[in-house]
């Protein structure tokens, strides 16, 4: 709706669209379609205020958009955050200081656990899973591809079908329940279901579907929950036997690097010894690899002091591998500078100036990724991504080179924009071995770095990329020309791999619009990381019961200031539990009126696949904050389930001292297709006095 005003209004930049995207053309004949009648009939947003919008945003430069969660946990998850992007191109939003797509995450290191192995699609670092991936990588741990492809599958499988396996994404959190129940044959491949989950750092109260859940945990074989605090998974569940509970450290009680919402890395020193029996996550992934048989392997280049592996040496580990997103520079010695000396950092550039020690100085703080290569290289970080304005040396950047040179006959190549400082004035493919040649750059490379991509190359060096050359040469010699080793290619509007290669509106799996559904559909049932994706049908079935007749008020959730992700550790806090001691529903006036609800009284809560005989019991919090037909839940809470009181299921004296319900014991069916992200943020319900 927006994007209709700008282009209507000829507002777009276009030159930038020119030189740097490609696709634009394809997003305007969707965009045709959203006149601000039609947005204002499927959002209620009003055409002359969506103007008002489009204009500033436009004209008024620098802009950013910040999102968090309520962008992406949809079923249209994958299209939202394309949208956003799609319209700060059409702007030209990105790669200058103030603008782009910035994301907060919701805690210490989650953008570095997402880097480094959460993300079930991909080897560490965004390499995938093909077999260059798993090469790469066999290389940097030091053991043989052959070994690792024998990891997978079961005893007596071939070396076809263990390759299959482990070039597999592997299962999201939001799908674990229903690996663990459906029948094989409606899993990928006929795999095998679920038996046994290991969960770190994780609280099972924020993943959507809690009844169904609950099943899925029973039916385990094994369930392991390590963490410092028991969580919801501790206590969800039924179960008598083959149910653990780790200890862990909190990251006060151990070293090791931390990555931040802005790819920034900061080293965090040990605070105070791990208390009790807890151990650090590094000591408890090496005894359960030293049980299983492969500490060896595993931790062959990392030192190992006991049974704790050495932080420091698991980030050089890292940088050693890291090439992809240059994550190969931030060693831990330069890390630990920059701690010593943050006063020397500027807080809005982020930039150690001229008077910094020598040793910092011209860094950006925390040295965001990508770092490009080797620690000793010294490049400063890049504190602003695709940002053309500077040297690549310096943190410049452009758009990266992908998806090849051209599709469709049309060049996927930058036209005419390139960084500051750049030899080749105009876009360029990804470097390698090869293009080196071809542009005679090959001749900076070290004899030392030459023998190391000539020996990883093998009968091909040709073809050993900027992301698999161990010695950094390809990285070196490419930022000493100016140029950036991922290419300066054109930024896709048009995301021709993907389910909706252009974002289209889809309704919500449970709409209270049921008519819209015929025109905005969600997609087709799939298949993805292992699941069926049912969401088709599930739609379907809830149109047909005119669900919305019976749960007329649209649910959403969030978070509160005062406690964080699944609340453990801060409802077990005493000065933050005291802050907020029930859990409770915001409702508009009009809605509690409605339903003879008064402010702070106690409410029955019920989702359209909850059991019909079972509710959630919570306060109500009557507020104008949201609006008519709207409720909003935090999800922080657990240890109540559909008014069961899950206390004694805690062991003695680590039960958290506030409980309360669970938010997404209300949540619903509806997956998005890229990611398998749950909905959490739309749903329906019904809310009546207690």
């Amino acid at each position: 709706g927006i994007l209709w005003h700008i282009f209507e209004n000829g507002w777009e930049d276009k030159e930038f669209i020119r030189q740097r995207v490609y696709g634009m053309d394809d997003v305007r004949k969707e965009v045709a379609k959203w006149t601000p009648d039609e947005v204002e009939r499927v959002t209620g947003i009003p055409g002359a205020q969506l103007r008002r919008v489009a204009e500033k945003f436009a004209k008024e430069k620098p802009g950013t958009l910040v999102w968090c969660m309520g962008m992406t946990q949809h079923t249209v998850g994958t299209a939202n955050v394309r949208a956003a992007c799609i319209l700060l191109l059409a702007t030209g939003n990105v790669g200058a200081p103030g603008t782009g797509a910035n994301i907060f995450r919701g805690h210490c290191n989650v953008q570095g656990a997402t880097d480094l192995g959460v993300d079930n699609t991909t080897l560490p670092l965004y390499y995938g899973l093909d077999e260059g991936a798993w090469r790469h990588w066999a290389r940097v741990w030091d053991v043989s591809y052959d070994y690792l492809r024998g990891r997978f599958g079961p005893p007596g499988a071939d070396d076809a079908a263990r390759k299959r396996m482990m070039e597999m994404p592997g299962i999201t959190s939001t799908r674990y329940l229903d690996i663990t129940m459906l029948p094989q044959d409606q899993l990928e491949q006929g795999q095998p279901n679920l038996r046994a989950m290991v969960v770190f750092g994780h609280g099972g109260n924020t993943v959507v579907r809690m009844p169904e859940a609950q099943k899925a945990l029973d039916k385990l074989d094994l369930l392991v929950v390590a963490d410092p605090h028991p969580t919801t998974f501790a206590v969800l569940h039924n179960r008598r036997e083959n149910t653990y509970l780790l200890p862990i450290c909190t990251q006060l009680e151990c070293n090791g690097s931390r990555t931040a919402s802005n790819r920034s890395l900061q080293w965090g020193e040990q605070i105070i010894k791990p208390i009790f029996e807890s151990k650090t996550d590094y000591e408890a992934l090496y005894r359960l690899a030293e049980k299983l048989g492969f500490a060896q392997e595993m931790f062959k280049n990392i030192t190992v002091r006991g049974k704790e592996p050495e932080a420091e040496s698991v980030l050089r580990e890292i940088n050693r591998g890291g090439w992809s997103t240059g994550y190969c520079g931030q060693s831990p010695e330069r890390l630990k500078a920059h701690m010593r000396h943050q006063q020397h950092f500027d807080l809005v550039t982020l930039r150690a100036g001229p008077d910094a020690p020598e040793e910092v100085r011209g860094d950006y703080y925390g040295l965001p990724w990508p770092c490009w290569g080797k620690p000793e290289y010294r490049h400063p970080g890049t504190h602003q991504l695709y940002n053309t304005h500077l040297h690549v040396k310096d943190g410049g950047g452009t758009f990266r080179a992908r998806f090849g040179v051209e599709r469709n006959g049309e060049t996927l190549l930058a036209e005419g924009s390139y960084s500051v400082g750049s030899q080749i004035q105009d876009g360029y493919p990804q470097f390698t071995y090869g293009v080196l040649k071809r542009l005679g750059w090959d001749a900076d490379l070290t004899d030392e770095e030459r023998a190391t991509i000539e020996r990883i190359g093998g009968n091909a060096p040709d073809n050993v990329s900027w992301a698999t050359d161990l010695s950094g040469g390809i990285q070196r010699v490419a930022l000493e020309h100016g140029c950036i080793p991922f290419g300066n290619g054109k930024a896709r509007a048009n995301a021709w791999n993907l389910p909706d290669p252009i974002p289209v509106h889809r309704e919500p799996i449970y709409t209270p619009r049921p008519d819209l559904v015929a025109k905005y559909p969600t997609r087709d049932n799939f298949r993805a990381h292992r699941a069926p994706n049912i969401g088709h049908t599930v739609q379907k079935q809830a149109v047909e019961r005119n669900i919305p007749r019976d749960f007329p008020l649209v649910f959403t959730s969030g978070r509160l200031v005062e406690y964080e992700g699944g609340g453990e550790e801060t409802r077990s806090n005493k000065w933050l539990a005291e802050l907020q001691q029930d859990m409770f529903v915001e409702i508009n006036p009009a809605d509690a009126a409605a339903r003879n609800i008064t402010d702070g009284a106690w409410v029955l809560v019920q989702g359209p696949e909850m059991p019909r005989d079972k509710f959630l019991r919570v306060k109500a919090l009557v507020t104008e904050r949201v609006g008519r037909g709207v409720v909003w839940m935090p999800f922080h809470f657990a240890g109540w389930f559909m008014q069961e009181d899950q206390r004694p299921k805690y062991p003695q004296g680590t039960d958290p001292i506030v409980l309360g319900e669970s938010a997404n014991t209300v949540t619903s069916y509806g997956f998005d297709p890229v990611t398998s992200m749950q909905e959490t943020k739309c749903t329906l319900c019904q809310i009546r006095a207690a």
